[in-house]
């Protein structure tokens, strides 16, 4: 199953025709990803941590509204999705015997809008358990790279892995959407692009090196999601822009797609097969 970093939004997503991602969101299911998960991990840009957290619930996960300022009606808005108690407990072993642990867990803790946001419109059913992960913005890309690394085995066991947050967040410089993007931006937002489309990953796991960097996240709480979803995907994996699109001048929704490297089967120079073929004088 392949892994994917997508662009959450504000929760004005759900209901804003006028947002691009939203169309794109919606569309999920018909054009991204058919087959259904039979389980859903998201790796959130709105919960940070000192050491990695799963949110471990028996039963249906609250929503939370985290945010601030938007109508009523933004606040009375649910997505009832199972938790994922197993996946949690898979996560947490993967982790801890990968030396990420000790992994803590919450048991009271819902869902917050860089995941019931976006999943509201890929999977408004809301029947597909789902299990959340923090990102700990005082450790490094490459190190939530690893992390990703680590998961890697759920995408066998019918696990779908985003990580869900945002290539640029600098909300303090924001402007109107129909507004230019300034090169700070664009530019950042292209270097990532132009890495990920040509395998630089080295390069993408030491992004905090690169000009740019500071300004377009002044924590990296909604890059880091990328890093896991990337390293999740494993070694060799593809990277496709499956969304691009930009809101308040500043805020960019790329998102992407990673492939796994398809698997190849290597012989011995002899194999079983080959003697087998002999000894039967075919």
């Amino acid at each position: 199953m392949d892994t994917f970093f997508i662009a959450h939004g504000a929760v004005n997503v759900v209901v804003d025709e006028t947002v691009p991602v939203r169309s794109f969101l919606q569309s999920w299911k018909s054009d991204t990803m058919q087959e259904t998960p039979k389980a859903i991990l998201m790796v959130s840009g709105h919960w940070d941590t000192d050491a990695p957290t799963v949110n471990l619930v028996h039963g249906t996960n609250d929503t939370i509204h985290d945010f601030n300022g938007f109508p009523e009606f933004f606040y009375q808005l649910k997505y009832p999705a199972p938790g994922a108690p197993d996946v949690a407990m898979r996560v947490k072993e993967l982790l801890d015997t990968s030396g990420f642990g000790p992994v803590k867990e919450e048991k009271a803790r819902g869902l917050d809008h860089a995941v019931w946001v976006p999943l509201m419109l890929m999977y408004p059913e809301a029947n597909i358990p789902v299990c959340e992960l923090s990102v700990q913005t005082g450790r490094s890309a490459e190190y939530h790279y690893n992390l990703g690394k680590a998961l890697a085995p759920l995408r066998d066991e019918g696990v779908l892995i985003i990580g869900s947050g945002h290539v640029t967040h600098n909300l303090k410089d924001r402007g109107p959407s129909d507004g230019p993007t300034p090169k700070w931006a664009s530019d950042f937002d292209t270097w990532v692009k132009d890495s990920l489309l040509n395998g630089r990953y080295d390069e993408v796991n030491n992004c905090e090196k690169v000009q740019g960097y500071k300004r377009n996240h002044l924590k990296p709480d909604h890059l880091f999601p990328l890093h896991v979803a990337l390293g999740a995907a494993g070694k060799g994996a593809k990277a496709t822009l499956i969304h691009h699109s930009w809101t308040d001048s500043v805020i960019s929704y790329a998102s992407y797609r990673f492939t796994a490297a398809a698997a190849v089967l290597v012989l011995p120079s002899e194999s079983v097969t080959d003697r087998w073929l002999k000894s039967a004088n075919i």
